[in-house]
């Protein structure tokens, strides 16, 4: 089988150009074959040369100059600084023993990548993993010029970012409709990829909807563009661009088994850029909009695997496979069972069309759904909530509790509530770097029981928690109970 390798798209401070070997293939010709096609004389045809020309000057062909040129304007270079660990750092028994003072160990390091100006006075957009742990960012702007930059947030969800610098009367770039987009279109994608200045490539869209299952975040949002436009390390943040210079995606993943382009990239389609940059700028926190349900593709395998016991033999639409109490589909009466077929219209015959058809909504926003149940069809509107289960817009000191912990969890394990006896928890599989299980010194396999003295059994009540952690209880598998408090 092989290895499938997604590769999100930054350069590293050291760039190594690869100088590609050409094969010329060459074919063998009878010597009467060649002096005969040689020796023929050339001969127009006045009609044939004539629809060729008329051809080729066909407005069939777009012009891509004019959208090349306005919009490479505004995508800018983006050089981040990072604190990373110095691996060839020797191991030293007094500090492993006393503790490692504050920077032991570590080097900077620069990784780059590439942004959109989006408004005269300084907004750029671009990708999460561009700016990530960055210690400081700064920007080169197409005429040269470069300014430090400050980040104003980021939503590792969907893997974008806005930052600012102070300037004024900058190029901008128009966000255009990912929805219009159809399969075939030409686009441009726009960036700095390995170390070159404002590279523009061509391509057409692909595919819409794309889920890959590739972003580092236990609640993605993915619904990629696909292109075949070329895109390498380097181009992450950069502008993907429709014919009328448009902003219709920020290029941010390229599927690859070498490390470079190979055919297919992707970018975030512009609905969900232009409403994460519409909530980190307004309230400073992505407005994630909430239905309630857990959900499935009814795909082939969902047929293979679920057909027989839920009734359902035909493909397409949206499972229903949990609704949560008190959330915004079970106000609005959606049941266990129930087939979602639509949103405001929009067909949902995969998952990754549904997640963004709800990703680019906000708390409080009414939607429309279609659904089936049994033999009966049926329209609904629900009123979404935000992750605390309210309709209103989170406060921007809200605190994303996933975030602040820095950690990977799972639900803990029916066997392993029961030896511990305890009702439910989520047990640390990972730890990340300056959350607060590593501040903690918490170790892999902790199950967390509570915070803010509030019962915590599954994953999805960490998305109920809004308010700063002040403290943390729970039990090892080997029945040692660990409780923390948190000094702000």
């Amino acid at each position: 089988m092989k290895k499938r390798i997604f590769n999100v798209l930054a350069i590293v401070a050291v760039s190594a150009i690869t100088t590609s070997a050409t094969i010329f293939f060459t074919s063998s010709f009878k010597a009467h074959d060649t002096a005969s096609i040689c020796d023929q004389p050339f001969i127009e045809n006045p009609t044939t040369d004539a629809h060729f020309a008329a051809s080729v000057v066909s407005s069939d062909y777009p012009d891509l100059t004019y959208a090349a040129e306005n919009a490479v304007k505004a995508v800018v270079n983006i050089e981040a600084t990072l604190t990373v660990a110095n691996r060839s750092m020797p191991r030293d028994p007094f500090f492993e023993f006393f503790g490692y003072p504050q920077g032991y160990g570590e080097r900077e390091a620069r990784a780059g990548g590439s942004g959109v100006i989006i408004s005269e006075d300084g907004y750029i957009v671009t990708n999460n993993h561009v700016i990530e742990n960055a210690t400081k960012l700064r920007v080169k702007l197409y005429d040269g010029r470069a300014f430090d930059a400050k980040i104003i947030g980021s939503d590792p969800s969907t893997d974008v970012a806005l930052i600012k610098i102070e300037a004024s009367e900058l190029p901008t770039l128009p966000f255009g409709s990912s929805d219009d987009l159809r399969l075939g279109e030409w686009v441009l994608a726009i960036g700095y990829p390995m170390d070159l200045q404002s590279t523009i490539t061509a391509g057409i869209v692909s595919a819409k909807a794309r889920s890959l299952g590739a972003l580092n975040s236990q609640r993605s949002i993915e619904s990629f563009i696909q292109t075949d436009a070329a895109v390498n390390p380097g181009n992450s943040g950069g502008a993907l661009v429709n014919t009328r210079g448009e902003l219709v995606g920020i290029n941010t993943i390229i599927k690859t088994l070498t490390g470079s382009y190979v055919g297919y990239s992707f970018a975030v389609p512009e609905t969900i850029v232009r409403k994460v940059v519409v909530d980190l700028k307004e309230s400073g926190v992505v407005q994630r909009a909430v239905l309630g349900i857990s959900f499935r593709a009814i795909d082939q395998q969902f047929i293979d695997e679920l057909g027989e016991t839920t009734g359902i033999s035909e493909i397409g639409g949206i499972y229903v496979a949990s609704v949560v109490e008190n959330g915004a589909a079970s106000e609005a009466g959606i049941r266990k069972g129930d087939i979602i077929t639509a949103l405001d219209g929009v067909a949902t015959n995969d998952a990754a069309t549904f997640v963004e058809q709800i990703g680019k909504r906000r708390p409080g926003d009414k939607i429309n759904i279609e659904l089936r149940r049994g033999d009966k069809e049926m329209t609904v509107t629900a009123t979404l909530q935000n992750k605390a289960g309210e309709t209103t817009l989170l406060a921007k000191e809200s605190i994303d509790a996933l975030k602040e912990l820095g950690a990977k969890f799972r639900n803990a394990p029916t066997s392993l509530c029961r030896e511990l006896d305890i009702k439910g928890g989520i047990q640390v599989t990972a730890i990340e770097r300056g959350g607060l299980m590593e501040r903690c010194r918490v170790h892999e396999g902790y199950v967390i029981t509570h915070i803010n003295d509030r019962e915590v059994t599954s994953t999805n009540d960490l998305d109920r928690i809004t308010e700063k952690i002040t403290s943390i209880d729970g039990i090892y598998p080997n029945g040692r109970t660990s409780s923390y408090t948190i000094i702000q």
